[in-house]
Order: structure tokens, then C-alpha cells, then sequence
């Protein structure tokens, strides 16, 4: 595995658990594709550019690799990606009392500690970051060619993680009502926005995040294919 350097120019707040764009964006990843234990954190992404900005914002080590997956809506498909690794490490011996996990004593300390326990409460005035936070770490974007229209969904095994984007979505700005949350073939949820909704929902979630940095290129990239490809078929507003 190869490591990769962290973004220099992203500004960040003193604590990472502060209001702030950076760590809205931070924990949107951790809560939608890591893992917090004792030992430390982990987030997965599969955009490099956007591992180097979770670096920059909390530190840590990043690993890549390429991995085979199972698709969560059809374990009968795989795909095979590039996948980076941001792992943030405790301070000291994970038995000692004194060790500590970005600066706290304890994960439950943390926005998301591990056991299903989310608390984005500092994050109501950055709602964008933190949502675009959790579509990259546990959400879809595609074109659907069947109906010409944009699709965007989310997916995870945690359902509570999921009842919250529920209600983050409810409360933004835009209008993004949702469908029903369902059962995955591999055991998870997953839910998705009205597709009439999804572009601006995407359009807005995106919107100017050129001037923090806080965003994966390739999943930005992939929205603004599927956007073309819906106006193309007619099934999206300019």
C-alpha cells in the first residue's frame, strides 16, 4: 500500500469537534464510512483528493489500495476500485488511562463514538459540508437510463445513521423529500430522494464547495455526468 500527503490549504479549526465547515465535513465521512474504536479512527473513501482533505482536517496516516466489492442493492455484482484509508490513532497505549483520541479521553466524547450515537449538534449551521459529508461516505449517484433521471440514494447498515440523514434532508434548504427506507440484499438499509428532487438536492450540496475544498472530485464529477445526461433526456431543469 502506498500512503498519500494531506491537502495543505483547507482551513481548520483548533478542535475537531467544533462548529465548523472542515469538521462538519470530517464527521459526515466518519459517521457514513468509519469506524471508531478505543484504538483509533478509520474512514474509507474512494476519492484521493478528498483522503488528503480528511487528513489535512484531523490528521493521520493514509493507505491505498484496490478492492473487490459486493454491490449493497445486488450482492451478485461486484465491482473493483481504488480505496484509501485514513487511520487516526490514539495517543499513547490504548490500555493506558492517559491515552487519548483526537484530543478526547473517550470516543463517547466524540460525534460518533462507535456504538450507533450520533450527535451533530454543532454542525446545524453546516448542514452542506455535513451532508455532503455523509453522501460520500455512504451515498450513490447515478444516472438512470431508464427514465432519464438522476439518482441519488443512501446506504448503510446502521438504520439510525440513516433515520438522521432523514431528518438532516428535511431540514435543509432545498427540497428533498425521500422514499421509503428499505432493506438491502446484504442485510442493510438504504433510501433514496425523489428522483424530481435529486438535481437540485445535488446542484445545491455542491455548490461552491470549490472555496473551502471539501469535497471528492470524482464524486462531484459523477454528479455533474449524471446532471448532463438527465437535461439531455429532458429530465432535469436547467
Amino acid at each position: 500500500m502506498s500512503e498519500t500527503e494531506p491537502a495543505t490549504d483547507i482551513d481548520v479549526p483548533a478542535d475537531p469537534l467544533a462548529g465548523h465547515p472542515a469538521t462538519a465535513y470530517f464527521w459526515g465521512h466518519v459517521a457514513g464510512s468509519g469506524d471508531v474504536t478505543a484504538d483509533g479512527i478509520e474512514v474509507v473513501t474512494n476519492d484521493e483528493e478528498s483522503a488528503r482533505v480528511l487528513a489535512a482536517i484531523a490528521g493521520g496516516d493514509v493507505a491505498h489500495e484496490r478492492t473487490t466489492r459486493e454491490y449493497a442493492h445486488d450482492t451478485s455484482i461486484t465491482r473493483t476500485e481504488d480505496e484509501y484509508t485514513l487511520s487516526i490513532g490514539a495517543n499513547g497505549d490504548g490500555d493506558d488511562a492517559a491515552s487519548t483520541l483526537l484530543g478526547r479521553d473517550s470516543r463517547l466524547g466524540l460525534p460518533v463514538d462507535g456504538r450507533g450515537t450520533y450527535r451533530f449538534g454543532a454542525f446545524t449551521e453546516y448542514d452542506r459540508e455535513l451532508l455532503r459529508g455523509l453522501l460520500e461516505g455512504c451515498g450513490t449517484v447515478c444516472f438512470k437510463s431508464s427514465s432519464g433521471t438522476v439518482g441519488i440514494s443512501f446506504v448503510h447498515d446502521d438504520r439510525e445513521l440513516l433515520d438522521l440523514v432523514r431528518e438532516l434532508l428535511a431540514d435543509c434548504p432545498v427540497d428533498a423529500p425521500v422514499g421509503a427506507l428499505s432493506e438491502t440484499s446484504s442485510g442493510g438499509y438504504w433510501f433514496g430522494i425523489d428522483d424530481e428532487a435529486a438535481p437540485a438536492f445535488g446542484t445545491w450540496c455542491y455548490e461552491n464547495c470549490e472555496e473551502t475544498g471539501l469535497f471528492a472530485p470524482s464524486r462531484r464529477r459523477k454528479l455533474e455526468s449524471s446532471l448532463e445526461q438527465a437535461s439531455a433526456y429532458g429530465g432535469a431543469e436547467d
